[in-house]
């Protein structure tokens, strides 16, 4: 899929540069994207949050506690494209 996460690379405490299989790059800032309650809480210390990486079946990025992220919310959060079945 062109949307899947192919690279993670840490850039600041809650901040990701992310590069997807199409070739699209772009940085996020988690600490505006995460709530850090549920499953996410732990990411709320920058050093479980670098624990990130790419999940190749998923074909997106996830933590050790089993947090993931959808890779289209990813791609329109760096790109702005609409999400499948929106306009």
């Amino acid at each position: 899929m062109d949307r899947d996460v192919v690279k993670v690379t840490r850039t600041g405490d809650w901040t990701l540069m992310l590069r997807f299989q199409d070739g699209t790059e772009g940085e996020l800032d988690f600490s505006q994207v995460l709530s850090f309650k549920g499953v996410f809480s732990v990411l709320k210390d920058p050093a479980e949050f670098a624990k990130v990486t790419v999940n190749s079946e998923l074909g997106t990025i996830c933590w050790p506690n089993g947090a993931d992220l959808d890779p289209y919310v990813l791609y329109s959060r760096i790109t702005g494209a609409p999400l499948p079945g929106q306009h």
